[in-house]
């Protein structure tokens, strides 16, 4: 596997289909070989840490995550918020292959302030799918409807050159023969898909697999700034993709390398 961040740099884990890496994303996306990456996944920070509580599994919890979705303080918040959402996705943008595309998972919480951003940035949103959850936690304010929902913004580069890949037939193959519409209703994450631990928005796997077949194909590089648990990573080299991930933690770097190490022994992907 082509080491786009050179000999130098110092892998958390690697394998023949995988790279993580342990670190500021800012930092590892301004040193990676410009326009190496087929697709993007992000799921940013949604800066919901404010001493809160919601539900989970019955019971009342904090909404506090941790330090990394954490962002300014009230005054500052939008304006910081912003600004970090335009940096990270200006790094995206430059170790993008022109014919790539990205999608970034969110909440009402920073999602616009994305959207915004992909267009300051010199990005054309392609679809704005919406992701119904089945099981979503229950309002505990009882003062509005119940948040059931996240948005999940697909985007190619603005260049009138740029084509975007799009598997339409598996899609429409996979959907009994008809085009698949943008809402996507499914369950939380399955708890067979934290045996090896847990982050507190991991992703489950049936959406990273409809993104990555949708957009990409066998050997295609996938890029996940943000990485989190690993299901990204987890779901491209299920598919024959090669996978780079980072991110600030190394606790959930450690869930991300157990996961791609069960998938290894399942022979998935690659052989």
């Amino acid at each position: 596997m082509e080491r786009l961040l050179g000999k130098k740099q110092q892998y958390f884990y690697e394998n023949p289909s995988a790279q993580i890496i342990l670190g500021d994303s800012f930092q590892v996306l301004s040193k990676m070989k410009p326009e190496s990456i087929d697709m993007i996944f992000a799921d940013p920070p949604y800066f919901l840490s404010n001493d809160g509580i919601t539900c989970k599994g019955g019971r009342m919890v904090s909404v506090n995550k941790g330090e990394w979705d954490r962002i300014g303080e009230e005054a500052t918040h939008i304006s910081d918020k912003h600004r970090f959402n335009r940096k990270w996705i200006k790094l995206c943008k430059r170790v993008m292959k022109p014919d790539g595309s990205i999608w970034i998972s969110g909440t009402l919480h920073n999602i616009y302030s994305i959207g915004m951003a992909l267009e300051q940035e010199g990005f054309k949103i392609i679809n704005n799918i919406t992701w119904q959850k089945t099981n979503p936690p229950p309002n505990l304010t009882c003062s509005c409807f119940t948040h059931s929902t996240e948005t999940i913004l697909w985007a190619q580069k603005a260049d009138k050159k740029s084509r975007h890949y799009f598997n339409y037939e598996l899609m429409k193959e996979q959907n009994d023969g008809k085009q698949i519409k943008d809402v996507w209703v499914g369950s939380l994450t399955k708890p067979s898909e934290k045996k090896a631990g847990k982050h507190p928005t991991q992703k489950p796997e049936y959406l990273l697999e409809r993104i990555i077949q949708a957009s990409t194909q066998r050997g295609d590089i996938v890029l996940d700034p943000f990485c989190g648990s690993g299901t990204t990573g987890v779901v491209a080299n299920r598919f024959g993709r090669v996978f780079i991930g980072i991110d600030t933690e190394e606790d959930y770097l450690n869930i991300t390398k157990a996961r791609l190490e069960m998938g290894l022994n399942d022979k998935y992907g690659f052989e």
